[in-house]
């Protein structure tokens, strides 16, 4: 990481900007977060603009929300919580929300976020994987999904619930949190202590623990600043939910790190109401996923038309590949594009992007940050085998940034078989162009071989996407005797438009002259929804499963699908 950070014997890391972190050895996320600010005199400044789904409008200043958060880790170490421990959160997007995940990392705690939308199985899995001490939550969701099982769960000492009072067994967080002391001597982590476990979805078994260390802030700030234009006074709204990766990384530690006042709304997504809060609170970054801005423009540019968008500076977007066509479309509405970039659960941030300043190509990851070494490889009997550009390979990082995770929970052989020839390989299929730009192909299990052509589904999915009724895409390959694969598609239709067998023919038709016979769908079925994840990625493997009648792994995260 010699072009981004240094990092010494103690583990002091120090970015290009001059900031040391882990000056003493030490090095606390939290305390980076908000605790320094304070002490460099700006606790008056705002930390967080909290948006009610009753219109509520709350602003918390990094004094407040480091009062709130340390408030919390006396709550934990009344009751016997312990650096190390294991805390898990399950609620919505609320100002406690990020008291908890704050406070517990103030405490030493490792905290782990779940989606408040998890039904009881996925809850209960991830908690015992996880070794769940602490729970914090609502008495809603612990008498529904938590209490029929809480006794088969012997780690489980403390479960916190929101509000002024608590189930039998639990304890009510609003009176522990009034009564503790707003101050915290926060807990003397090392950079490779763990800090952060996030699960993620396997193709089959059960969901992975990747843990991170609390030197990963260092990186959260760099990327922050570098790729997402976090700078101390920024107005900044990232909509992903703390529940996944990009919602704790992106939406609490990299923006307070850097000073920046956040946007979090509770409310889901309603279109009137998200370009309202633009406007309304003059955001500048916005951080947001490809299936928000899919429904942007299903809605159309008229939609769009009554709000200012003047204070928007840079507009980035994360889950899953952005299809060139929204990237021109954002342009034509924002006056600006959005910009993709690449990581995942492991990577812990952003290691490709299209950053502030440089030229987007459009349905290009963009190119990987200052000191990020990435290539495009093939598996070989002999090791790894450098790809030229032009070529479609896996795509590998070379290990070193800080906030790489570190294992996954419990299975050590399943972290080791993610690293070749000292490569973290990704699983992920791109292509590198002359000009250094990154380009997505798909997944390496969904990569479809038909007549002898690779086609990477995303490819597909962007051309079915340019057709004026297609307004979500998920490409599949079905087994076939003569071609070995052949490609079936699955739409869903932009307002206005309903299922035919003649719109069907006419989408075909566009995707061949788009893409060629070859290429091109065989078959395309019409639905009115297509099974994603909370993060917005199309789940290809599941409707793959469902076409051939095989297990469908682990479907925990899917947020929506048909029924």
């Amino acid at each position: 990481m010699t072009d981004t950070m240094t990092r010494d014997r103690v583990g002091q890391f120090t970015d290009p900007s001059g900031r040391t972190f882990g000056e003493d050895g030490t090095l606390n996320i939290a305390y980076e977060a908000l605790d320094r600010h304070v002490e460099d005199g700006h606790g008056t400044e705002i930390a967080m603009i909290w948006l009610g789904k009753d219109d509520t409008r709350q602003e918390i200043s990094y004094s407040d929300l480091s009062a709130m958060a340390s408030r919390f880790a006396n709550v934990l170490t009344s009751h016997g919580c312990a650096p190390g421990d294991s805390l898990f959160a399950l609620m919505g997007r609320v100002p406690e929300l990020y008291a908890t995940a704050l406070g517990a990392l103030k405490a030493g705690a490792v905290f782990t976020p779940l989606f408040s939308a998890f039904g009881p199985e996925p809850i209960r899995t991830r908690m015992e994987i996880g070794d769940a001490k602490v729970l914090v939550t609502t008495a809603s969701i612990y008498n529904r999904k938590i209490a029929p099982w809480r006794d088969d769960l012997p780690s489980l000492k403390l479960v916190l619930i929101l509000g002024d009072e608590a189930p039998d067994g639990c304890v009510a967080l609003a009176p522990a949190m009034a009564a503790a002391a707003p101050e915290f001597t926060v807990a003397k982590t090392a950079p490779e202590d763990p800090a952060l476990i996030h699960f993620t979805s396997g193709t089959t078994g059960k969901p992975k623990g990747a843990v991170h260390v609390h030197g990963a802030v260092a990186y959260h700030a760099f990327s922050g600043r570098h790729a997402l234009d976090l700078n101390p006074g920024t107005i900044y709204w990232c909509t992903a939910d703390p529940g996944w990766v990009t919602g704790t990384s992106y939406g609490i530690i990299a923006p307070l790190v850097n000073r920046v006042t956040m946007i979090v709304d509770e409310a889901e997504f309603d279109l009137e109401r998200w370009y309202g809060i633009v406007e309304r609170e003059a955001v500048q970054v916005w951080y947001s996923a490809p299936t928000a801005i899919r429904m942007m423009m299903r809605a159309g540019a008229e939609a769009a038309k009554p709000f200012d968008f003047s204070a928007l500076r840079f507009l980035a977007s994360v889950g899953e590949p952005l299809n060139p066509e929204a990237v021109i479309w954002s342009e034509q509405v924002f006056g600006q594009p959005f910009h993709d970039n690449w990581w995942q659960t492991e990577t812990g941030g952003i290691m490709i992007a299209n950053c502030p300043g440089e030229t987007v190509k459009p349905g290009s990851m963009g190119k990987p940050l200052p000191g990020i070494t990435a290539g495009i490889v093939d598996r070989t009997d002999a090791g790894l085998r450098e790809l030229p550009d032009g070529e479609i390979g896996e795509l590998a990082l070379r290990p070193g940034w800080p906030s790489m995770m570190r294992t996954y929970l419990h299975e050590q052989a399943r972290y080791d078989k993610c690293f070749v020839d000292g490569r973290y390989l990704s699983g992920d299929l791109a292509m590198r162009d002359a000009e250094g730009y990154f380009w997505f192909v798909g997944r390496a299990d969904d990569l479809i071989k038909t007549s002898g052509h690779l086609i990477g589904p995303f490819e597909v999915e962007s051309a079915l996407i340019e057709h004026e009724a297609v307004a979500e895409a998920g490409v599949i390959g079905l087994p076939d005797e003569t071609a070995g694969e052949v490609v079936k598609a699955y739409v869903t239709l932009n307002p206005g438009f309903g299922s035919s067998r003649a719109l069907e023919r006419e989408i075909r038709g566009h995707a061949r002259k788009k893409l060629g016979p070859a290429v091109a769908p065989r078959e395309i079925v019409f639905r009115t929804t297509l099974p994603k994840t909370r993060s917005g990625k199309i789940m290809r493997r599941l409707l793959k499963a469902r076409e051939l009648g095989l297990p469908e792994g682990d479907i925990s995260t899917l947020e929506t699908d048909e029924t």
